[in-house]
Order: C-alpha cells, then sequence, then structure tokens
C-alpha cells in the first residue's frame, strides 16, 4: 500500500504528530549515564525499537531515529565501533520496522557535530559539510522519508548542515533550532533572524525544539510566526527544565496534561508539526496527539 509523502501531507493540510524524547527516555529504560543513544543500536536494538512502538502507539505520525549523534566525530567521540554508514543506516531500519507498513513517517535526525566552527572553534565549514553529508547519505540509505536538522544554535554550523543535506539527498528538509537561552540561541540569534535566514536557505519547514519553558518556546513560536516566513512550522519542546533525581538521572516536571495545552497553543499558532523533545515520555505525547489533532479540527 502506498501511503502520502511527508511534502503531500503538509500540502493536504493535515497536522502531523511527532514522536517524544529518545535520549532521556533510553536513560529510563537503562542506558548508563554518558553512553551515547546509539550504542543501542547495536546493543539493545529491541529497546530502540520498543521506545518507537510506544510512540507510535501513542499517535505519533513521524518518529525520529536514534542517530541525533550520528556524525562523524561524535561517533567516534561515542567509542562506537561501527562506522557512519552502519550507524545511521541501522537506526532507519529500526525506526521503519517500528512503523510496521501503517504509514508512520521515518525522519532521519542530525543533531549538531558537538564541535565549533571557524571563527569560535577549529572545525572548518567544508569538514561540517562533509560530516552532514556522510550522514544524510546513510540515512537516506536506510530508508528515511525526510531529514530533521534538529537543535542547532549557530546559523555556520546549520548552513553547513543544510549544505551537506542537500549534497546528499533531495528528501524533504526540516532544520529546527534551539533556543536555549530565553528567546535566543545559545549564540545569540534572535527567532526572527533565524527564521529569515532559513526562508532564504531554501528549507521545506522551520522547527523549534529543545529549549527551556514552555512559555519561553510559545514565545518564541510567536515571534517566528510574525516574521512571515512562509514555511511550515515544525514545533518540538522540552518538556521544562531538568533537575536532577536518584542516581543523577534528569526529571521533567512538565505533566503530560500541560504538554497537551502547549500544543493546543502551538497548533492555533499555525504548527503543522507537532511533538515533544528531552523529558517527553510517550504518554506525554498521547496528551500532545490528542489535544493537538482536537484544536486542528476545531
Amino acid at each position: 500500500m502506498t501511503h502520502p509523502t511527508f511534502l503531500e501531507r503538509l500540502q493536504s493540510g493535515k497536522l502531523l504528530i511527532a514522536d517524544g524524547a529518545t535520549g532521556t527516555n533510553h536513560q529510563l529504560r537503562g542506558l548508563a549515564l554518558g553512553d551515547a543513544p546509539e550504542k543501542w543500536l547495536f546493543t539493545a536494538p529491541d529497546k530502540v525499537l520498543g521506545l518507537h512502538q510506544e510512540f507510535v502507539a501513542a499517535g505519533a505520525d513521524i518518529i525520529l531515529t536514534d542517530t541525533f549523534g550520528g556524525t562523524a566525530g561524535r561517533l567516534a567521540h561515542s567509542g562506537l565501533k561501527a562506522d557512519v554508514f552502519e550507524t545511521n543506516r541501522r537506526a532507519a531500519e529500526l525506526a521503519r520496522q517500528a512503523a510496521n507498513g501503517a504509514g508512520t513517517l521515518i525522519a532521519g535526525s542530525v543533531g549538531p557535530t558537538g564541535q565549533l566552527l571557524e571563527p569560535h572553534g577549529e572545525m572548518t565549514h567544508a569538514e561540517a559539510v562533509t560530516a552532514f553529508a556522510e550522514q544524510a547519505h546513510a540515512l537516506a540509505a536506510g530508508g528515511v522519508d525526510l531529514i530533521v536538522i534538529e537543535t542547532q544554535f549557530d546559523l555556520g554550523e546549520a548552513t553547513a548542515a543544510i549544505e551537506g543535506v542537500r549534497s546528499a539527498t533531495t528528501l524533504p528538509l526540516v532544520c529546527s533550532f534551539s533556543f536555549d537561552m530565553g528567546k535566543r540561541t545559545m549564540m545569540g540569534l534572535k527567532p526572527a533572524q533565524v527564521a529569515r535566514e532559513l526562508a532564504a536557505r531554501g528549507v521545506d519547514m522551520i522547527g523549534v525544539n529543545c529549549g527551556r519553558s514552555l512559555s519561553d518556546n510559545l514565545a518564541v513560536v510567536e515571534e517566528i510566526v510574525e516574521t512571515g516566513a512562509g514555511l511550515p512550522l515544525w514545533v518540538k519542546p522540552n518538556a521544562g527544565l531538568p533537575r536532577l533525581g536518584s542516581n543523577d538521572i534528569a526529571i521533567y516536571d512538565v505533566t503530560p496534561e500541560q504538554m497537551g495545552e502547549f500544543a493546543v497553543r502551538a497548533v492555533e499558532l499555525g504548527a503543522r508539526v507537532v511533538g515533544g523533545c528531552c523529558g517527553t515520555s510517550p504518554e506525554h505525547l498521547r496528551h500532545i496527539a490528542l489535544c493537538a489533532r482536537a484544536a486542528a479540527s476545531a
């Protein structure tokens, strides 16, 4: 059976629900502190698959691959023996297995390299482009439906990521920034500036993910909408800011009901994809899906 593509669903006006957190949920399920979630692709694939399946059951139309740290430098730093291609391809295939032919879209997650680009750091633009292209090629080979460049904070790196992904695949592309300094990114970028820059670079969707409080994220969404950039909006906030619980596991205090209320407001502002980032459990996502869909159909 042939299912509508990501862009076809957006063009139809359909609201899409993205999944919740990967790393924080893996930690709650036993991933050791300091270990990269990508390790579980090889040592505990059943747990990776299981989390994907829980998000699908909770109402996700889109699940992201377990590849946030899937560029070469981050994988080497994590001590993974597998190469970049195998890690990213395997993640895509596990996510596809969880979708089980139901039409759930698979998004290839592409996070920051973990290094600052020149002139703030040592990584060159060309090196970053190569790293992102390598990851995107592997994700595309694994069968993802779209690529999501997420949790960006620097326009230089985001630009390199867009260039790298576009050089490797023609898949739809989302670029999402994290405004973890309230209404600014770590590098001081404002939402309106990010929206204008991304629109000029030809991405298919602008995103806001991670960040700080729900109210801060909502203010960012409002500012992006006010720019009139003209691109559909992807919104995936944290379940608040973490605090350390027992065994140094992060605890997020925002309730599923509060995430649902946020989702309603995001939809009212025009968000076309809504989900959750760090701290967002399958139960959080269930409320997001129910509330967001009700708002979209009202």
